[in-house]
């Protein structure tokens, strides 16, 4: 069956606009244009235009997705499949913050009493499930499943006080580690200050602290374009500075 872009656009619940700039962009393209100058899409636009939607709705950016649909390896089944996982892990995420959401109601409305620790699960969870969808592959490869599995559970049983502490921690560190790097010198005192507060964050996601794998993961900061991304995103050389004030902290410095 082919469609109009006005059809596509309703069927697919998109704007003809949308549609219209996603062949300028050349990610989807019509099948042919009629004699009237219209554009005209068949089976094959509809079957890409979905799988632009699928990864649109996992917040992927267009830049990436042209990359992913335009690949002559892309595998569209196999796509599926990895869509399904993830919104399948999403639903997880949504489905335990809407039971977080529905037990406050009833503790509000004085129906139930609810714990402290009930009150944070959906959220601590949510955290673990993104940083295992951002870096998990990175962070298991390097510490291995054992050493991450005891630190999301670390995570899952962590106090309102400690989840407090450590969110003061964290934007003490991000504090600490701008003064230090204006100082210029990782191995000066504020920026050995840096180093240890950041220990201390760690601590609260680590059951086991080493001087060898704060270096390791320091120097990751720097070696991951995401980490790096991260620290960068205020002062270029911001994760370098910071690899450089661990290492000398650790005494892991080359």
């Amino acid at each position: 069956m082919e469609y109009t872009v006005q059809k596509l656009g309703q069927m697919a619940g998109i704007s003809t606009r949308t549609l219209r700039y996603y062949d300028e962009i050349d990610i989807l393209k019509p099948a042919r244009m009629n004699s009237s100058g219209y554009r005209i899409y068949g089976q094959a636009e509809v079957d890409r235009l979905q799988q632009i939607l699928f990864f649109r709705e996992l917040g992927i950016s267009l830049d990436k997705i042209k990359e992913i649909v335009t690949d002559p390896s892309f595998d569209g089944a196999k796509a599926l499949k990895e869509h399904r996982e993830k919104l399948l892990d999403k639903r997880k995420q949504l489905d335990l913050l809407i039971a977080n959401v529905e037990k406050t109601i009833a503790l509000t409305e004085g129906r139930i009493t609810m714990s402290d620790k009930e009150k944070f699960e959906g959220f601590k969870q949510k955290m673990i499930d993104e940083n295992e969808k951002k870096y998990g592959k990175e962070i298991r490869d390097k510490y291995g499943d054992e050493v991450v599995n005891k630190s999301n559970e670390k995570v899952k049983n962590m106090t309102q006080e400690q989840h407090n502490e450590v969110t003061r921690l964290a934007n003490e560190v991000t504090e600490t580690l701008a003064k230090a790097f204006k100082n210029g010198d990782p191995a000066s005192e504020i920026a050995q200050k840096a180093a240890d507060l950041h220990k201390k964050w760690l601590t609260f996601y680590w059951s086991e602290y080493s001087k060898e794998a704060h270096a390791g993961l320091a120097q990751m900061y720097v070696d991951d374009e995401r980490f790096k991304a991260y620290y960068d995103k205020e002062q270029p050389g911001t994760a370098e500075f910071l690899r450089d004030a661990v290492h000398i902290y650790t005494g892991f410095r080359k």
